[in-house]
């Protein structure tokens, strides 16, 4: 229920009734516009300026409770100031403060004004087309009486066991988001295709570092011809299904397509990069329209004049702000940029992400109340989330989570692809590159240059020269098993490492007692020099190597169990610490003109 629904003047607008706490650099909801924090937190009588009494909303908050951010200072120290009588600091009576027109009486003479101190955490991470706008309503605006407002709002899927149950805080976190070619709501008929069940038109699998100092937007195209595995899926009437997956198919067939759902889309992601998602968000065309509509437009460059028919999108060379029914038409616009494909499409979209990023970490969003509950509301009725998020608490936690990336940390990037010879309407995987790209995401390397992982670069360099030298490949002893890996990996590993790279006194073992998560290398303290070697010649990370207590004999072989990971001899295991040179990419935080 919003706040002209609890009573109060149809004019009055919700938003304006935040107000900034100086103590605490937080937005608070203040149920009575004249009042200050005293007679807010002691539960008096609700009046209209007018001086007529208002009804109290069912969703209400006890008396003296203020309606303010959980865990937040600010409310505890406002109820105590609302107290009646003096207290031991010398603060004003309520009799006093009503005196006062109801506002706080000014400091003391001599008292230091105390400064606002900048909040991180209404700075949240918003991204394609705003579908995590609803990110900032934890940030800035979720208050007691807003909670059962906003959650009302939100419609949620079953991921059907396609995630992984939860973003944790201790891990990195992957959230897909897809934009549907859905054409149900107004105005969205003309767009073609008007019967159309949604495909999976827009693809981004966002991966946020564990330490939260970078992330990667990972772009997929529609068209990308990839195999859609089976989908345990619990259809809309409640009913489960099994549905059978396909082999070569376009990417974007993954939703909509024989009652696939979201979670389809997960399972396919999964199955494509080795990625397992968390998370999804679904936006349709009537969630961009109204979320930036909700931002008041996001500025966009042009390198030229574009007049596409398909799209009809008409503008002029040059910047323009766009929003609603504009913003959308630059998003679908293809025909008229670059090479007029698809994967040209994709470029201007992250060109618009980037900036409705820079936008909303802007203080023009983040210090007004009206575009936040104009975002918060038009997002948690626009989009669709995934079960384990429908909940206003959860999104927020997940949004604290998002916080801290700074732009110029955050790149867009998709995913490498080739032409397919065998139909050019579609594209295959680049596997020259894609695989680099899919492991530094896995193995939660930044695509940017970060100075915290730089100098952990440096300084693992460092301590390798101080471990002493590697042993020669002729010395190496090691038993190499399956523990998950593709069937004939260990036979595979083995011709490898005998016929290529000399390692002679190697032996395949078959199948492993137990399977792994990733290959992992098992060696003892006295055989650490042959570790290095052979994590060196199969590219093997440090977390892979998994040292014992006491040393081993003479005659022992090291452990070698190949996992999932793992896919045939000489590619290396580990991720590249730097991404290809000649992918398409662009940081957050700069402005780039479609051409």
């Amino acid at each position: 229920m919003d706040a002209q629904g609890r009573g109060r003047d149809e004019g009055i607008d919700p938003a304006d009734q935040w107000v900034l706490n100086p103590d605490t650099g937080d937005y608070e909801l203040r149920l009575t516009p004249s009042s200050g924090r005293s007679s807010a937190a002691s539960g008096s009588s609700d009046t209209r300026t007018s001086g007529s009494r208002r009804r109290p909303g069912p969703s209400a908050p006890p008396p003296g409770d203020r309606a303010s951010v959980p865990g937040q200072r600010g409310g505890r120290r406002g109820a105590e100031g609302g107290r009646g009588g003096r207290d031991e600091s010398g603060r004003g009576s309520r009799e006093e403060s009503r005196k006062a027109g109801g506002r706080a009486a000014p400091p003391a003479q001599g008292r230091r004004k105390v400064k606002q101190k900048k909040s991180g955490k209404k700075k949240a991470l918003v991204w394609t087309g705003g579908v995590l706008a609803f990110l900032l309503v934890g940030t800035g605006t979720a208050g007691y009486l807003v909670y059962q407002h906003f959650n009302g709002n939100i419609t949620s899927v079953s991921t059907d066991g396609a995630g992984t149950g939860g973003f944790s805080k201790d891990r990195a976190i992957n959230v897909l988001v897809i934009g549907t070619d859905k054409r149900t709501g107004k105005g969205n008929e003309g767009y073609g295709d008007a019967g159309s069940v949604g495909h999976a038109d827009t693809n981004i699998l966002f991966h946020v570092s564990k330490d939260r100092t970078n992330a990667t937007a990972l772009s997929i195209p529609r068209d990308l011809i990839t195999d859609i595995p089976n989908c345990p899926t619990q259809l809309a009437d409640g009913t489960e299904k099994d549905i059978p997956g396909t082999a070569g198919g376009r990417f974007n067939t993954s939703l909509g397509q024989s009652e696939r759902t979201p979670s389809c889309t997960m399972r396919t992601v999964t199955e494509l990069t080795g990625i397992k998602v968390d998370h999804f968000m679904v936006a349709d065309f009537n969630a961009v329209k109204s979320l930036t509509t909700a931002v008041d437009g996001v500025d966009v460059c042009l390198a030229k004049d574009i007049d596409d028919k398909d799209s009809h999108l008409k503008l002029s060379k040059g910047e323009h702000t766009l929003q609603g029914e504009q913003a959308l038409a630059f998003l679908r616009t293809r025909h008229s940029v670059g090479f007029g494909s698809d994967l040209s499409r994709i470029e201007i979209q992250q060109q618009f992400l980037g900036s409705l990023m820079r936008k909303l970490k802007s203080n023009d969003t983040l210090t007004s109340p009206t575009k936040m509950w104009s975002l918060a509301e038009a997002a948690t009725k626009a989009l669709t989330v995934d079960d384990k998020i429908a909940d206003i608490n959860q999104l927020r936690k997940l949004g604290m989570e998002l916080a801290s990336v700074d732009p110029k940390n955050i790149t867009f990037t998709t995913v490498p692809v080739l032409d397919n010879p065998n139909d050019k309407a579609t594209v295959i995987l680049d596997e020259s590159k894609a695989p680099q790209v899919f492991s530094m995401m896995r193995e939660d390397v930044s695509f940017t240059a970060v100075e915290k992982q730089e100098k952990a670069a440096a300084k693992a360099a460092a301590d390798a020269k101080l471990k002493g030298d590697m042993a020669d490949p002729a010395d190496v002893r090691v038993d190499v098993f399956n523990g998950g890996a593709p069937a004939g990996s260990a036979q595979n590993a083995l011709d490898w490492l005998q016929n290529e790279k000399g390692v002679l006194k190697s032996t395949n073992k078959a199948n492993a007692p137990e399977d792994v998560k990733k290959t992992q290398l098992v060696y003892a303290p006295n055989q650490a020099d042959q570790a290095r070697r052979l994590a060196d010649l199969m590219g093997l990370s440090a977390s892979a190597l998994k040292p014992t207590e006491t040393d081993a004999g003479d005659m022992d072989p090291m452990v070698l169990t190949l996992g999932p990971d793992f896919k045939t001899a000489g590619s290396p295991l580990s991720a590249p610490q730097k991404a290809p040179e000649d992918i398409q990419r662009v940081e957050a935080d700069k402005a780039v003109c479609a051409k």
